[in-house]
């Protein structure tokens, strides 16, 4: 009787290993596949619910009260959106707009009686850091998610 020897080649050796790892990579595919959205889903959904996006009804009332009375009389106090605006361009134009837009939100958090105003308040930041830096690209590096992208608005209306 002859003994049979079972010869393994490279060529075998490698396809075998070759199917292994597309194996795992499907694997591994399968799961980020099922993972990944609920992540995404979840992050963002978290993210939405800790902006206060709307404020009370009645404080919002009261804020276009006192802006429309503020607006009839001369010499009166300026509106309190138009405080922070002024407020904030100043800081930016000390430091940077990055400061700047860290204050807006935190402001926001704080009062949300602003919110409506954020937008507005944004771009005009965008405006401002084109004009300090003197180019687009370098504004825009500043940005970030604040008040549903409005810096970056602001920045690109500059062009």
């Amino acid at each position: 009787m002859t003994e049979c020897r079972f010869i393994i080649t490279p060529r075998y050796d490698r396809s075998v290993t070759h199917h292994a790892a597309n194996k795992a990579a499907r694997r591994i595919g399968r799961s980020l596949a099922l993972v990944l959205p609920v992540v995404l889903v979840m992050s963002g959904t978290l993210a939405v619910a800790r902006v206060p996006w709307a404020a009370d009804p009645s404080e919002s009332q009261l804020l276009t009260a006192s802006a429309e009375k503020s607006s009839t009389r001369q010499g009166a106090p300026a509106a309190p959106e138009d405080v922070l605006q002024e407020r904030l361009i100043t800081e930016l134009q000390a430091k940077d707009p990055g400061v700047a837009l860290t204050s807006l939100q935190r402001e926001m958090q704080r009062r949300p009686s602003l919110a409506e105003h954020c937008t507005s308040i944004a771009k005009a930041l965008g405006r401002a850091a084109v004009k300090k830096y003197g180019a687009v690209h370098r504004a825009q590096g500043f940005s970030r998610p604040v008040c549903d992208t409005s810096f970056a608005t602001g920045v690109a209306q500059m062009r």
